[in-house]
């Protein structure tokens, strides 16, 4: 059924109810913020010294540094903190010097869970529900997160912290898919980009709480009470209700009416009249499954027999992990600033992406606002790759600021774009995926690290040749500006690209005549192309019958 245009109406729609519901779930931002950055300051990379020089150390990723007394150290090397956290993981469990090693480990560990993270709650909210998504990992956050204070050592805070990132990626995920399912078309990008604001909110308040909590456990003991304060959404299903549309694609048909009626009462329009109106959706919901339906779910796997999902998710997944990958390649740059520059220029260059996102998508459509920053990421990085050498420093800060603005907007627009593509049976499961694979373009550059950087130059020319080849992919993406989301994979299969050309002269019939175009034909319905084709040809030959008719006359 047409969920947007005739079910969602008669159940308020966008109205006061939905919108709050919509504003609640931009809050769980902020904390899932916490927890993602908070691993840049339990991991930084103090600076370590000694009477006969440098010990190879590197403060690249630390904002500020004081000094503290060299008997923390083993070897009577001087280790240099954090300003904004006295005490982390590297100055506790010695992770200098012959124990570098551990701190790139534990980060690529740490991704590789919330990688795995977004992989496994995707199916979980394809299969159990988007809020059943959400309090599995809520359930599994909340005592990991405080378990994680009081980690006797390095490798049980390793365990700890894999299994604690995989299930903040699941917090997110559920809210995200169920935040896009409840909003009309024209307003998807924008509630999605202020949800893109509240997460970069956590990351500029982290230093904040950060200085009030000085110590690294302290520090994690405020981020798991901020989670406690989303069991407030598990206690009140009015803060987070299911997604009516994911039930009804699921062929949950009372457990949907009864999430269509909860919105309708709580958005105001409980009238004879649009009750009457309901009653009459439910008979014909009832109609296209008669008897008792069995509930049909869907998994990523289901995209074998599809010919155009799995194109379009693969080569969204393909931009999201170049613009998640080649990010390090700009931020490396910026540390030559030192100090808590680099931080804060990030940041503020991840907030202009999301206001320049805001500004262009709706008016310009999704495919070409993503070949444009695609492009001038690929532009930026090309510049640097070649030229870094030869250029002033302040010029390569500049467009090392401007290639870090574009590749996160690359991500973003990559995510929400493939949200919109992906049908909703598989959304959870596909978007999963996608965002497992910028986490795994993140833990590129640890990698690098954990082979002493040996390998950066051949990670940045990689990454540039990849931006280039996802221009020429993005072409054959379908445009989804003000459309319906697709529910069921046939939905999904009918979004075609639109014309590359103003005028779509390559869908004309070579053998038709080019006169006026006929009301029965309608070259992007794919569907009715033969039936369509079949009745010119049958209205031509008859008008060539009658024609010959006369002749002979």
């Amino acid at each position: 059924m047409d969920f947007d245009g005739k079910v969602w109406p008669l159940a308020g729609g966008f109205g006061r109810y939905t919108r709050l519901v919509a504003a609640a779930s931009w809050l769980p931002n902020v904390c899932v913020s916490l927890g993602f950055f908070s691993e840049f300051l339990y991991t930084s990379s103090p600076e370590s010294q000694c009477q006969g020089g440098p010990c190879g150390g590197d403060n690249s990723s630390s904002p500020g540094a004081t000094l503290i007394n060299s008997s923390t150290c083993p070897g009577a090397w001087g280790v240099q903190a954090q300003s904004w956290l006295h005490g982390t993981i590297v100055t506790q469990w010695h992770l200098v010097c012959e124990n570098g090693w551990k701190v790139p480990l534990e980060q690529i560990c740490y991704l590789i869970g919330w990688l795995w993270g977004y992989i496994i709650f995707g199916l979980v909210c394809d299969r159990f529900g988007r809020r059943n998504g959400f309090i599995s990992a809520l359930v599994v956050a909340l005592p990991l997160g405080v378990a994680l204070c009081f980690s006797p050592g390095y490798l049980s805070f390793m365990a700890i912290r894999i299994v604690f990132g995989a299930a903040l990626s699941g917090i997110f995920l559920s809210f995200y898919i169920a935040r896009l399912e409840l909003c009309p078309p024209g307003l998807r990008l924008m509630i999605t980009m202020i949800g893109g604001f509240f997460w970069l909110g956590g990351e500029l308040l982290l230093p904040g709480v950060a200085v009030l909590c000085s110590d690294w456990k302290v520090l994690q003991g405020a981020i798991s009470g901020a989670l406690l304060l989303l069991s407030g959404y598990w206690c009140c299903h009015l803060l987070f209700p299911e997604s009516p549309r994911w039930l009804l694609a699921t062929r949950q048909l009372n457990r949907c009416k009864a999430e269509l009626c909860l919105f309708s009462r709580a958005n105001g329009i409980d009238t004879g009249e649009d009750f009457a109106g309901r009653e009459s959706l439910f008979t014909e919901i009832d109609s296209l499954w008669r008897g008792f339906p069995r509930p049909r779910y869907y998994s990523f796997c289901s995209l074998v027999g599809t010919r155009l999902i799995w194109r379009n998710a693969l080569i969204l997944g393909f931009t999201t992990f170049i613009g998640s990958g080649i990010r390090p390649c700009f931020a490396r740059n910026l540390m030559a600033l030192g100090g808590s520059t680099p931080y804060f220029l990030q940041a503020g260059s991840e907030v202009l992406a999301c206001i320049s996102l805001c500004i262009t998508v709706n008016h310009w459509g999704r495919r070409a606002v993503l070949l444009l920053f695609t492009i001038l990421t690929g532009f930026c990085s090309l510049l640097l790759l070649a030229l870094t050498q030869y250029l002033f420093t302040a010029v390569s800060i500049a467009i090392s600021v401007l290639g870090s603005l574009s590749s996160h907007a690359v991500v973003m627009l990559s995510v929400f774009y493939a949200s919109e593509v992906l049908p909703t049976v598989i959304r959870g499961s596909g978007l999963g995926i996608i965002l497992g694979l910028s986490m795994l373009g993140r833990a590129s550059f640890p990698m690098i690290v954990l082979q002493q950087r040996s390998g950066f130059f051949l990670h940045h020319v990689v990454f540039s040749s990849f931006c280039i080849l996802s221009v020429l992919s993005l072409l054959l993406l379908p445009e989804t500006k003000r459309k319906a989301l697709p529910d069921t994979l046939r939905q999904g299969e009918g979004l075609r690209r639109p014309p590359l050309l103003l005028q779509a002269t390559q869908d004309a019939v070579p053998l038709l005549s080019h006169g006026k175009p006929r009301a029965d034909y309608n070259p992007d319905s794919y569907a009715q192309l033969a039936s369509s084709t079949k009745k010119m040809i049958r209205s031509n030959s008859t008008h060539g019958q009658d024609n010959k008719a006369l002749t002979n006359d």
